[in-house]
Parts: structure tokens; C-alpha cells; sequence
């Protein structure tokens, strides 16, 4: 059911996060914002007079004017407010992870399938500009290794770090590797919370490639780091300074135009050259970029960046993890 007019947006949740998807929408080309809804009627009455829309007082008001809605709620209400927006034949965009378990998950595309409608799923980090950045190189990785680690804080706490912040690598990993998953390994440990703040999960997939995560809510630095090996190249990512190196090994007769450095190298007997390249890094607001995309799919100008079962598999996959970690606890 594809809209090429302008699409009639609403927000469902518009606290730390929602706010944010309020004020693109008010602004975006092509969408236009109905209104917002919040549990917390104070706070969608700000956020509403902020952005110059309406705050309605329940879901089925808000639907009735709308196209799609963004739903931007704690993940246990991501499954009821969906199938609610699925079924009035809304399409939605839903922040990560797309539901609490696979099931509800697998609920929803089948429900999105039977009404033509599209659902998008918020991982942001496959829009950081880092590894934007990777899009002029064939990746055919055969070794990942990715950190992401981060101070404690409350919020964001109720979930396992599995499904808070591995759920994020896992998702771009799926997007690297073009194999479904062979084995899992995980093991993890709490520490503040009584839920697993410290998570390593090793996945191999069926073409041989391995990788390797850590995720930990314990840390004294914020660190989000992915580094990918392949025959002849390694690439470094650093998310957060927004940093990308990639280190080749290629002919000696071929020239690389973007390389700062350039080193011979002996290659039982053949003569190559190691390149080290910077790929430029461009500046972009992810969450806008991400939005746009939704907008654009369901006008059928694009298709999702994420869409539901890319947002299913990597819930499949953190799903598979944590529930190791807990068997493996107790």
C-alpha cells in the first residue's frame, strides 16, 4: 500500500528519544505531523506546544488521522501498539528492538504482510557515517571484533545489555555477513543491576566468518569500536569519533588515489604494496537520515534501511545470547 502524496505522521511516546523523532517529523519533506500521544499527558502537551501539533488523549484518536506512526515506547509495549496500528492499516516505524520476543516479532510481519504495510526498525547504527563511509568497498569479512561499552546510568537498565547495546553490532553484523548463523557461544555476568550488565558472544556463520562482541553497562569510558578482517584488508571503525581506516594489500602496479600511505611489501616472492586509507567521513544526522528513509519506503521511493525481518533476526539472535548467559548462570 504504497502513498505518494505527503504522509500524515503521528508520535506514540515522546520522552528521551521521542522527542526527537516529534521534531524531524514537523520538519521533514514529505511527512506531515498529526500529533503525538503519551501515557504521560503533561509531557505530550509540551512537546506538542513545542512543535506546534496536537496531543491526543488515546492511540485510536491519534490513528484516525494518521498514515504511520513512530512508536517510541518501552519495548514490553512495542507488540500491543503495532498490531493495533498494523491492523487500522498504519505503517510503523519502531525503535530497537523491534518487540520483546521472536514470537511477537514474527506476529507482526505476518500481520504487516496481510495489510501491505511497511515496518521499519530504528537501528540507528547502521546510519553512523563511520560505516557509511565503507560503502565504496566489497566486504566479504571472515573475522569481526566489536566493543561497545559504556558508563553505568539508570536509564536504559530494565533491558539486558544484550538486547540495550550487543543488539546494535549484532544487527550490523547481520548486514556484513551474507550467511546465516552456524553456532553461538555467550557467556556474561551482573553486576549492578539484577540483570546481565557484562555480555561476550562469539557467533560463527555457516561460510566460516566469526565474530566476536562485548557489550558491557560497566565501564569508565564510553567505547564503540568494530574491527573487520578479510583476505588482503582490516578495517577499523570507531563510532563514536566518527573515525574509519581501512589498511589494504594490493598489486604493486595499482595506484590508489585516496592513500596517505603506501609500503611495499613482499608477498612470497610477489611485490605488493600496503595501502592505508582514510574513507571520508560524512557528517549526517542519523535519526533524520533514518526517518527520511521511513517516509520514502512507504511512498515507495526506498526500501527500509532496517526493515521488520533484518529487525527480527537481530531480536532472534540477542534473544539466543541472553537466554545462554542466563542458562549459564544459573
Amino acid at each position: 500500500m504504497k502513498l505518494s502524496k505527503p504522509i500524515k505522521v503521528g508520535v506514540i511516546g515522546v520522552g528521551h528519544l521521542g522527542q526527537h523523532h516529534v521534531k524531524h517529523f514537523a520538519s521533514l519533506p514529505g511527512a506531515i505531523l498529526m500529533g503525538v500521544y503519551d501515557l504521560d499527558t503533561t509531557r505530550a502537551n509540551e512537546i506538542a506546544k513545542q512543535y506546534k501539533t496536537k496531543s491526543y488523549r488515546t492511540v485510536a484518536e491519534l490513528l484516525s488521522t494518521c498514515d504511520a506512526i513512530s512508536i517510541v515506547t518501552p519495548t514490553t509495549q512495542h507488540a500491543e501498539i503495532a498490531e493495533l496500528c498494523i491492523k487500522s492499516g498504519k505503517h510503523v516505524f519502531i525503535e530497537k528492538p523491534i518487540t520483546k520476543t521472536v514470537a511477537e516479532a514474527d506476529h507482526l510481519l505476518s500481520l504487516t504482510e496481510k495489510n501491505g504495510t511497511v515496518i521499519q526498525v530504528g537501528h540507528i547504527e547502521r546510519l553512523n557515517p563511520a560505516l557509511l563511509a565503507l560503502k565504496g568497498f566489497e566486504l566479504k569479512p571472515k573475522f569481526i571484533e566489536v566493543q561497545r561499552l559504556a558508563p553505568y546510568t539508570v536509564r536504559g537498565t530494565e533491558v539486558p545489555v544484550v538486547l540495550d547495546l550487543m543488539i546494535h553490532d549484532i544487527d550490523i553484523i547481520l548486514s556484513l555477513v551474507d550467511s546465516p548463523v552456524k553456532t553461538i557461544r555467550a557467556s556474561g555476568v551482573s553486576i549492578m543491576t539484577n540483570s546481565v550488565d557484562i555480555a561476550n558472544a562469539r557467533i560463527r556463520f555457516e561460510n566460516g566468518t566469526v565474530a566476536n562482541l562485548t557489550s558491557s553497562r560497566i565501564a569508565q569510558n564510553k567505547v564503540r569500536k568494530l574491527k573487520l578482517f578479510q583476505r588482503d584488508m582490516y578495517v577499523t571503525i570507531d563510532f563514536l569519533l566518527g573515525l574509519t581506516e581501512v589498511y589494504r594489500s594490493v598489486d604493486s602496479d595499482i595506484k590508489v588515489s585516496n592513500a596517505l600511505v603506501t609500503a611495499p611489501l613482499d608477498s612470497n616472492g610477489r611485490l605488493r604494496a600496503i595501502v592505508y586509507e582514510k574513507p571520508t567521513v560524512e557528517k549526517i544526522d542519523a535519526l533524520r537520515l533514518e526517518l527520511t528513509n521511513f517516509i520514502e519506503s512507504i511512498q515507495g521511493k526506498a526500501k527500509p534501511i532496517v526493515d521488520g525481518k533484518a529487525g527480527r533476526d537481530a531480536l532472534e539472535v540477542a534473544t539466543n545470547i541472553h537466554k545462554m548467559i542466563i542458562e549459564d548462570v544459573l
